[in-house]
This record gives structure tokens, sequence and C-alpha cells, in this order.
């Protein structure tokens, strides 16, 4: 009877140990992958890095979305997005740009030349597509604009006839034989529009003042230091400079002095005109790019940098009675006249 419960009593342990085992084994298992047939939905991530917040950069955000939900992927549904903005920190670009390759993100929306050179130190997997980037090609973004990287393409906010309607505006309408131009040498797009502002100006016969800026703190001070030196101020699509345009708006009102801006979100804070364009279209354009990526359609090696689709010189009539300048009926032939929103 003893050697009988023994062997019962082995033969359960045993048993025991065997299911026990199983059980391990079954839990150290990988999930399985979703299957077509499960009902779940592949989700993308996309990790949105914007320089600076101020009306152009989110525009363009925001069209990128636009043109993304239109492209199937919407959020909280089948796509997730990680903004983050740097606050005009170039250090914090590359802390944002490295977090969203650990994070492996699907793909990465640059949104200014700053966090776009981030991104592409960060990685050379990951696509990288951008936006209000002036130079890709200064930049060392792109070989040139038809040739992409191989995991970076996107769109440019630099117009090759924008600057050049502008300027010649500047000196043959509103009469500036001295143009000040106020920006931050840090930024390399900006670094671009300053020679492309002399050379243009210098064939229109006008010569160029320069104040350099490193912070938005210093945007007033810039300014100032350029009343009394010059008949007009231009504001190239500097972000620094642009995420503080209300105190070079300020200075223009106090002092009249013509103010004039590189993109259309900026005349109408008050500067006098502006020849650009929609940035919501340009985040647009970039937006269907990636959707394209992501399908699988294309890689971003195959897609070439796109400009703008559209150009408009536009007057702020409000602002030229501000600073002081008359506005003249038969520039209707050249611009459109803004009126507020």
């Amino acid at each position: 009877m003893k050697k009988s419960l023994k062997a019962f009593s082995f033969i359960l342990a045993a048993g025991l140990l065997v299911l026990s085992g199983c059980g391990k084994e079954a839990a150290n298992e990988p999930a399985k992958e979703p299957t077509a047939d499960s009902g779940e939905k592949e989700t993308f991530k996309i990790g949105i890095t914007q320089f600076v917040e101020h009306p152009s950069l989110d525009a363009a955000t925001e069209g990128f979305k636009k043109a993304m939900e239109e492209a199937g992927f919407k959020e909280g549904d089948n796509v997730e997005y990680n903004f983050q903005n740097a606050q005009a920190d170039m250090n914090n670009t590359q802390t944002i740009a490295n977090n969203f390759v650990g994070d492996k993100v699907d793909l990465i929306f640059a949104n200014a030349t700053p966090s776009a050179v981030s991104a592409l130190n960060a990685t050379k997997d990951i696509p990288i597509v951008f936006t209000s980037v002036t130079d890709p090609v200064g930049a060392g973004l792109v070989e040139a604009l038809d040739k992409p990287g191989e995991n970076i393409t996107g769109t440019t906010d630099n117009h090759p006839d924008g600057t050049a309607k502008t300027i010649n505006f500047i000196v043959e309408e509103a009469g500036a034989k001295t143009i000040g131009i106020i920006y931050n040498a840090g930024e390399q797009n900006s670094e671009v529009q300053v020679a492309q502002v002399k050379e243009l100006a210098e064939k229109a016969g006008a010569t160029v003042v320069e104040a350099s800026i490193s912070t938005s703190a210093e945007v007033r001070q810039g300014t100032e230091s350029l009343v009394g030196r010059v008949d007009a101020i231009y504001v190239p699509t500097d972000n620094t400079v642009v995420s503080a345009l209300e105190s070079v708006i300020a200075v223009a009102n106090s002092e009249k002095i013509p103010l004039f801006v590189g993109e259309l979100d900026s005349m109408k804070r008050g500067a006098i005109a502006a020849s650009g364009f929609d940035y919501f279209d340009l985040g647009y354009q970039t937006g269907k790019m990636a959707a394209d990526i992501l399908k699988g359609n294309k890689k971003a090696s195959e897609i070439p940098v796109e400009l703008p689709s559209s150009l408009t010189l536009m007057i702020n009539k409000k602002a030229a009675e501000a600073q002081g300048l008359e506005v003249k009926q038969e520039w209707e032939k050249i611009a459109e006249f803004f009126d507020g929103e």
C-alpha cells in the first residue's frame, strides 16, 4: 500500500512539473502579429519636429495633416502624431530627432531647416519629409532638387522669383535706397536669403544694412539699431525673427519705416507687402509625399524636392498707412490688396 502511494505521488509530481514547463513555454512565446483577418489596423507613428511656433510653420503642419487625412491616414484611427516644438533652440532639434529614432517612428516630418538637418543627422533609414526649408542643397539635405537623399525629400519655401519681386517693389515702388535686414545668423536658411537680398538690391541700385540677432528676445533691439540708417526694412523667412515679428512691427509703426517680409502670413500680421504663397498649401504638398512613402508607392529617394505651386505679391493697406507709405492705385496691376481678415 505504501509503495502504491509513493508511486502515485511520483507520477502526480511529474505531471505537475510537465504542466508547469508547458505553461512557461507558452508565456515566453512572442505575441502573434495581427493578420488581415484579425480586424486590427496597422497604426503608423509620425514624428513632427517643428523649429518654433509661428503662423507660417503652424499652417504648414496643418496642411501636412490635411493631406495625410485625405490620403487615408486619419489621426486617432491609423496614424499617431508626436508633435515636438524645439522653441527655436538648435540643441532641442537634435534631441527631438534622436528621440524619434529611439521611438522607431515610421516617418519624420521636419518643419524648417534646423529641424530637417537634425533629423537627417539622427537617421539614414527612417523616411524624412521636410518643408519650410529655404536651401535644401546648401543645408546638405539633398544633392540637388531633382536628386533627393536616400531617405529624405520635401518642399522648399524659396521660390526663385519671390524675393526678387519683393526687393524690386521696395526699390522701384517704395523708393528705398537703403534696406535694413534683420535675421538670425545661426539659421542657414537666413544666410542664404541675406546673400540673395544683397545681390538683388545691388542690381536694383540699393544697399543693404544688416542687423544680426541670436534670440527672439533680441529682435526689438536689433530692429531699433536700424532706425535712422535705412529707408525700409525687410524680414526674410527667418524663424527666430518671425516668431517675434510684433516687435519689428511696433518699431516700424512708431518710426514710420516701411516694413516688408518674405511670406504672406507675416504680411498679414502688419507688414506692407510680401511675395509669397500659403504655407498650408506647402505643407499639403509635403503631406502628399509622405502618404506616397507610407503606402509604398514611392521611396523618398524617388520624389524630387518641390517648389511652392503658386506665387502672389500682396499689399497690406493698413500696414502701409501705419508706416507712412502711400498706396498707389496702379499697384492693383501687379499685386493683390489685403484689407484684413
